[in-house]
């Protein structure tokens, strides 16, 4: 019997996955609360954030929520990191049947520093466990819409589960790895942004590819720090849903978190940045919980503290790189 999956979350990322798995030739309902953008895909337009690309045929919209998950076998989330903890107590509400579910969204969730994992656990409890596993990786959607060939990783707390999520979203074009670290997979990808972010503002300022590299490289050493602070595998970290989807966010022009990092450097306020790309930035929702859970930890993060101080500070983008230069040079990787 054919897979019936219901999907929540129109968003590019919410689209383009929910097309894939249409196309593959299962039957999915794809639910949004976006009516406007609902009434647009019905009609066959393209979705607005992926110029030239339209609903599957088999692909069934909705804004009825409960309809979405009624008689799946699986559900999928791509609505945001701030978005997650609402949509899986509506979810509880409406009653989800033991119906696997596989999040998407990248983040950490604000106040409480839990994963998008644990927030899922702690939202449907610890029994529901052995149900929930993700999709993380380096997959720029318009890419993935355009077949592309792009390498993901799954990851479960069940293994049968995680293999279960590879089968149903591999591609010929869209290549699926297992990560039993569910915890390394959820955290590589959350992190990511705000690295993003500050490449995108040292590009704004003119800085070169030299002060990109040392970006990058500091930063992954800054989540791998962390990380390893909750039990992260810094394999995972090493991998695609660490490093290879921290060189997708920082070098790729199309992501919003390197969009909203090149506006702040061209002197766009936040709330500005924010309005002008038109999308939820996670690295700039995450940067604050990455730096709650920071403290909390003991761990130290120049480039996540310089990011936040510009976002939430008004520091001039600027004097926020020249501080971190200004910083005692330490040991590698101490």
């Amino acid at each position: 019997m054919m897979m019936r999956i219901g999907y929540l979350g129109a968003g590019a990322w919410g689209f383009c996955l929910a097309n894939l798995l249409a196309e593959k030739g299962y039957e999915v309902k794809l639910w949004t609360g976006n009516m406007s953008l609902a009434e647009v895909l019905k009609r066959g337009e393209s979705h607005p954030k992926l110029r030239d690309h339209q609903a599957e045929e088999n692909l069934v919209l909705t804004t009825d929520l409960k309809e979405a998950i009624t008689d799946v076998d699986m559900i999928v989330e791509s609505v945001t990191s701030k978005g997650l903890r609402p949509v899986l107590e509506q979810l509880k509400k409406i009653g989800l049947k033991e119906t696997p579910i596989v999040l998407t969204s990248k983040g950490i969730e604000q106040g409480t520093g839990l994963l998008m994992s644990e927030v899922a656990m702690e939202v449907l409890g610890d029994d529901y466990k052995s149900k929930i596993g993700c999709l993380s990786g380096p997959s720029l959607a318009g890419e993935v819409m355009r077949k592309l060939p792009t390498s993901v990783v799954a990851s479960s707390y069940d293994n049968d589960l995680m293999m279960q999520i590879c089968k149903a979203f591999t591609t010929s074009c869209f290549r699926v790895y297992p990560n039993g670290d569910m915890r390394g997979v959820s955290f590589g990808g959350a992190m990511k942004n705000i690295i993003a972010i500050a490449c995108a503002i040292s590009d704004g300022l003119g800085y070169g590819e030299n002060t990109k590299a040392a970006l990058m490289t500091r930063g992954l050493h800054e989540i791998r720090k962390l990380g390893e602070t909750i039990g992260c595998e810094a394999d995972t970290l090493n991998g695609l849903s660490g490093l290879g989807d921290l060189c997708a966010t920082c070098l790729s022009t199309l992501s919003r978190n390197y969009i909203f990092g090149k506006l702040l450097a061209e002197g766009y306020s936040p709330d500005e940045a924010r309005k002008k790309i038109g999308m939820v930035v996670e690295g700039a929702y995450t940067c604050l919980s990455a730096l709650e859970l920071s403290a909390k930890k003991e761990v130290d993060m120049p480039i996540t503290e310089a990011v936040y101080s510009i976002i939430y500070e008004g520091v001039n983008p600027r004097e926020a790189v020249e501080a971190i230069l200004a910083r005692t040079v330490k040991q590698e990787h101490l």
